[in-house]
């Protein structure tokens, strides 16, 4: 026979919800068919897209079928992010979009820091000519 009074769990939670402003994605809300299925056609249509750009070579210019095929890639990855992981600016008080953005950052900071560095070995350590790469040995 237990002597301890009962524990009110559910208070806690209101409690801890109220003081915090989230409730720790305990109620998620998850998408309908519908919007999973306009997700899936929006999908199937930003692959099918860029694979007929370049299947079909509709520009001459490749760097610009590279670059319709990745805003194409960056729309994509908005599509899922909203239809598939349910992200916006309101899911567990902001901070899933708070998380997302500091990403973000980290990616730009990291690729332009790199494509940097690169650029600079290649400018000041890369003085031959193709002619003289070609008469190496």
């Amino acid at each position: 026979m237990s002597t301890h009074a009962p524990v009110n769990t559910v208070g806690h939670e209101d409690a801890h919800e109220a003081h915090h402003g989230h409730s720790h994605g305990h109620e998620a809300s998850h998408g309908s068919f519908k919007s999973y299925m306009t997700g899936f056609v929006l999908s199937v249509i930003l692959t099918a897209i860029p694979f007929w750009l370049v299947m079909g070579e509709v520009f001459e210019n490749k760097a610009v079928t590279a670059g319709l095929v990745m805003l194409f890639a960056v729309v994509q990855i908005v599509v899922h992010m909203i239809y598939f992981l349910h992200m916006n600016t309101k899911s567990e008080g902001g901070w899933t979009m708070m998380a997302l953005i500091f990403t973000l950052v980290l990616i730009v900071i990291a690729l332009s820091g790199s494509l940097w560095v690169m650029h600079h070995l290649n400018t000041n350590m890369m003085t031959m000519t193709p002619d003289m790469m070609r008469n190496v040995p």
